[in-house]
C-alpha cells in the first residue's frame, strides 16, 4: 500500500484506552499509522478540541486520516471529521448525532437501555457505571473474565456535558462513513444504531455480541476499518 491513511482511534464514555488494544496492532501490521486518543471527558466541546489537536501528532496531509469512534466517541468524530485532514469516519456501536443534536436527545427518543440501571451520578452530575458481577453478566457477557479487571482499572467518570452538548454540522454529511452495529448491544440498543447508520448513509456491517465489540471481535472491526481506509485512499 502506498502512503496509507493514518487512523485516529477514539474511545467512548469512561475513557478506556484498551478499547483499541486488539484492533490497533492489526492496523499497524497493514502499514497504517495509528493514534489512540484519551479524551478528558469534561465536555463534548473539550473532547472535540483535544481530538482535533491529536491530528497534529499524526502529521498527515489533508484527506489522509480515517477517524474511528466507539460509543460516545462517535459524537466526537462526527465533529472532528469536519477538519479537512479527515477523509472518512468509522462508527463502532457509536453515536452519530445530527446538527444541534446531543447524545442525550438521541437516547431519550427510545426506551431506556438495559445499562441504565447500572449508571450512577456523582455530586457534580458526572456519570459512572457500576460494573459488578450482574453488570458483566447482562451487559458485557462476552468479555472474557480475565479482561474485565483491566477494563475496570481504566474506567473514569464522564461529565454530563459530554452527553448534553449538541453537535455542530455532522461530518457524515460530507465524508464517507462506515458503521458497525453490535447486534446484541444492551448499552446502545441496535435499533438506535441502525437508525443513525441509515441517517448517515453509512456502509453498515452487523456483528453479533455486546457493546464491547472492539475488545471481543478485533479482527472483524479491523477488517471494516481496513476496507474504509482502502476506499478513502483510492
Amino acid at each position: 500500500m502506498t502512503n496509507p491513511a493514518a487512523v485516529l482511534l477514539v474511545h467512548g464514555a469512561g475513557g478506556t484506552p484498551s478499547t483499541w488494544s486488539g484492533v490497533e496492532p492489526l492496523l499497524n501490521q497493514r502499514g497504517h499509522r495509528t493514534l489512540r486518543v484519551v479524551n478528558p471527558l469534561t465536555s463534548l466541546a473539550d473532547d472535540i478540541a483535544y481530538t482535533t489537536s491529536a491530528l497534529d501528532q499524526l502529521g498527515q496531509p489533508g484527506g489522509r486520516v480515517l477517524a474511528v469512534g466507539h460509543s460516545y466517541g462517535g459524537a466526537v468524530i462526527t465533529n472532528v471529521g469536519r477538519d479537512p485532514r479527515v477523509a472518512g469516519l468509522v462508527y463502532v456501536a457509536a453515536f452519530a448525532p445530527d446538527e444541534n443534536e446531543s447524545v442525550q436527545q438521541i437516547v431519550n427518543r427510545y426506551p431506556p437501555a438495559e445499562v441504565s440501571k447500572y449508571m450512577r451520578r456523582g455530586p457534580n452530575g458526572e456519570w459512572k457505571s457500576v460494573r459488578d458481577a450482574e453488570y458483566w453478566a447482562e451487559i458485557g457477557w462476552d468479555v472474557p473474565p480475565e479482561r474485565r479487571d483491566g477494563i475496570m482499572s481504566e474506567h473514569r467518570e464522564s461529565a454530563d456535558a459530554i452527553f448534553t452538548q449538541a453537535t455542530g454540522e455532522p461530518a457524515w454529511r460530507h465524508r464517507p462513513s462506515w458503521y458497525i452495529v453490535a447486534a446484541e448491544d444492551k448499552t446502545l440498543p441496535p435499533d438506535i444504531q441502525r437508525d443513525m447508520a441509515a441517517r448517515a448513509g453509512a456502509d453498515t456491517t452487523v456483528l453479533p455480541g455486546s457493546h464491547y465489540t472492539p475488545w471481543t471481535q478485533p479482527e472483524q472491526v479491523a477488517a471494516v476499518i481496513l476496507e474504509a481506509a482502502a476506499q478513502v485512499a483510492g
